[in-house]
């Protein structure tokens, strides 16, 4: 294990030490620093963009959490079910945009909000309703759902996948006989396959948390954090921070504020279902 633990504390354990390390100075990224202390880290939970983009990470973690999870369990109960048909062709497609990079994804719901030539508006004037169509990118009342829904576009079939290998591995003779008993299909999927495979889903929920906290790739391509600072996300400002104010020992010190954060958020929600499971099984 030795080979493995070095690498891993090269690649994670020294960069983070590092950066808690610059975070006590003020530092332009050259070779003068002035220490400061804490002082940086004090200044970063006072700054009210920081809570403003912290803000916008934990709505867009809980809209994403009912709509990638929630929808991806969805399917995977129908997908389930005996009488459909090509399967595999169903997973493989819903799986195919979480192999797209998250620029081209940007790029793609970009274009599909774009005001002059954009999907939705052609729609709208279609339907007849073009006195809707907007700029929508730049109403920052909806660009945070916005945002959120190629996010859930892109990461359903990545669930989907995950619950359904937990629900190929539950004996199906489970299913057939609540079918038997007259279950009906919304009860078989709250009372049998949800218990059932709680522990996936608590990992799926982990995933999805973690994954969120550090969102930056599309929200990079699609807004820049704007209009404003109305999508700006936490690792969107410490980008900005850091590498285009040049206050690095700043920026350091609110990336190690955002991992903290994290996993606070990862570990409380991660215990609070596994005892959510407990009080369910007693």
């Amino acid at each position: 294990m030795l080979p493995g633990i070095l690498w891993y504390s090269f690649i994670i354990l020294v960069p983070v030490c590092l950066a808690a390390y610059y975070g006590m100075f003020d530092w332009a990224g050259g070779t003068n620093k002035t220490f400061l202390g804490i002082q940086n880290y004090l200044d970063v939970i006072k700054d009210p963009v920081f809570r403003q983009s912290l803000g916008n990470n934990i709505y867009l973690t809980i809209v994403c959490l009912a709509g990638q999870i929630g929808i991806a369990f969805i399917l995977a109960v129908m997908l389930n079910g005996r009488h459909i048909k090509f399967k595999g062709f169903h997973r493989t497609m819903s799986y195919f945009p979480a192999v797209l990079s998250a620029v081209v994804i940007g790029f793609i719901w970009n274009m599909i909000y774009d005001y002059h030539y954009g999907l939705l508006n052609s729609f709208l004037k279609v339907i007849g309703q073009g006195d809707l169509a907007q700029a929508w990118l730049n109403n920052d009342k909806l660009v945070l759902l916005l945002v959120a829904i190629p996010l859930i576009w892109q990461y359903v079939g990545y669930y989907l996948l995950i619950i359904m290998s937990a629900l190929s591995s539950v004996d199906p003779q489970i299913f057939e006989m609540a079918e038997i008993d007259g279950a009906s299909g919304f009860k078989r999927a709250i009372y049998i396959t949800l218990p059932l495979i709680k522990n996936t889903l608590i990992v799926c929920v982990t995933l999805c948390i973690a994954g969120n906290m550090k969102i930056f790739d599309h929200i990079y391509a699609m807004t820049g954090g704007g209009p404003g600072t109305s999508s700006s996300v936490m690792a969107m400002y410490a980008y900005k921070t850091s590498f285009m104010s040049y206050k690095m020992g700043y920026g350091s010190a609110m990336s190690i504020i955002i991992l903290i954060v994290s996993l606070i958020l990862v570990a409380g929600s991660r215990g609070l279902l596994l005892r959510f499971g407990k009080d369910k099984e007693v």
